[in-house]
């Protein structure tokens, strides 16, 4: 069956459509990169906020690319890989929106579910890379 995102969705023993948890975070993500777009967009017009906030906006969207990319591992070693790049930018998009706040550009609770999200995200991927480490070892 095919989902709301357009791609295939598993049809639980109910009924219910369920995507597959790949494209759940696919959509999780892109709207994750959404949220940096329209926070770039609403940063004051200073140059620390335009310099920290392409900063935010590279990392935060590159999360949403590179995810993207994990799906399309052809084994393994390419699939942890491609995780410790994603691990890598969910980081760095984490220390950005914290030096927003550090730097009083950004109220915090204005940035708090972004940064909530972003910390969210960041501990999925580690802990998805790590499963496949250890099985990587394994074999």
């Amino acid at each position: 069956m095919i989902g709301s995102s357009g791609h295939w969705a598993l049809v639980g023993r109910f009924g219910v459509r369920m995507e597959s948890r790949q494209e759940q975070m696919k959509a999780r993500t892109r709207e994750f990169a959404n949220r940096v777009v329209r926070l770039f967009r609403a940063l004051p017009k200073t140059e620390e906020a335009r310099i920290i906030g392409r900063q935010v906006l590279r990392s935060g969207t590159s999360v949403a690319a590179n995810y993207r990319a994990v799906g399309r591992a052809r084994s393994r070693a390419e699939f942890v890989s491609k995780m410790g790049t994603v691990v890598e930018e969910a980081d760095e998009t984490v220390f950005w929106l914290d030096l927003l706040v550090a730097t009083g550009i950004v109220p915090q609770p204005k940035l708090k579910d972004l940064l909530s999200e972003a910390n969210e995200l960041l501990a999925i991927f580690a802990a998805s890379q790590g499963t496949a480490k250890r099985g990587a070892m394994t074999r």
